[in-house]
């Protein structure tokens, strides 16, 4: 699986011309991309037999990323699709940049976002969180013959984060803004670290192993930036939809599905 998922990420950093960092105001109804799973999707988000609309990155493997037959795959579109059988509802996948989501969440054009996506209280401040499902940690990623070895290193260095994610909150406020550089994805940050345009970039381990695997001439440093937990987040107050999605979850969970979905990609 990780080979393939470097051979498709070694495929985009070549599709991949002009860097440009990305300030974050995407036009949702314009820059998404639906793939729906099954056909006949209803109107309603909540009720049994409706279609759960999931919005996702999918930038960011192996939680999420693009197959050569243009599906979105990975963790969390299995998670989903689990969770969507549970409810008896189809399932709708809705690819859009990250920092989208919760503005999508906010004017209904989604009903739940998975998409790696780390609790944090500012982010808590706007959408609800569902349980957790997965533990996840910021990695460094740095050329292997980087004088940086800590994150005490990173100071006064130019670092990259994908814009929206909290290696960019985290960066930002620990760095200051004239030390961040931000992008569309980790795939285009870690094209800009080969190049030479930043120093290190900081992103969740997993994808960061795959960015690593496809770029000869990388490494991630032994220690982390922070450890976090990933959970899947809907509209602020939409209680009806955010109790049946943690029921499915629960029961996920008991039932060692969300660890065999899990193992499916991560294989310590």
């Amino acid at each position: 699986m990780k080979k393939k998922l470097a051979a498709l990420l070694a495929m985009s950093l070549v599709a991949t011309g002009a860097l440009a960092g990305c300030g974050g105001n995407s036009d949702t109804q314009e820059d998404t991309t639906a793939q729906t799973q099954q056909n006949d999707a209803a109107d309603a988000n909540t009720a049994e037999g409706g279609t759960l609309r999931m919005g996702t990155n999918a930038t960011f493997p192996p939680y999420e990323t693009v197959d050569d037959s243009n599906n979105v795959v990975g963790i969390d579109p299995d998670i989903a699709q689990a969770v969507a059988d549970k409810l008896g509802m189809k399932l709708e996948i809705i690819n859009m940049e990250f920092d989208s989501l919760i503005p999508a969440l906010s004017a209904d054009q989604i009903d739940i976002a998975f998409a790696g996506m780390t609790v944090d209280p500012e982010r808590a401040e706007q959408v609800d969180f569902t349980i957790s499902y997965a533990t996840g940690i910021q990695a460094i990623i740095v050329p292997e013959d980087s004088t940086i070895a800590t994150v005490d290193d990173l100071k006064d260095k130019k670092v990259g984060v994908q814009t929206g994610t909290t290696g960019d909150m985290y960066c930002t406020d620990d760095l200051g803004e004239d030390h961040v550089q931000r992008f569309e994805s980790g795939v285009v940050a870690t094209q800009a670290l080969v190049n030479g345009q930043i120093d290190a970039v900081v992103i969740d381990n997993e994808p960061a192993k795959a960015y690593v695997e496809a770029n000869q001439g990388l490494k991630i440093l032994d220690t982390e930036y922070t450890v976090e937990d990933y959970a899947a987040a809907v509209k602020k107050g939409n209680t009806e939809l955010l109790d049946k999605v943690n029921k499915a979850m629960e029961e996920l969970k008991a039932d060692g599905t969300l660890d065999e979905i899990i193992a499916n990609y991560i294989h310590e």
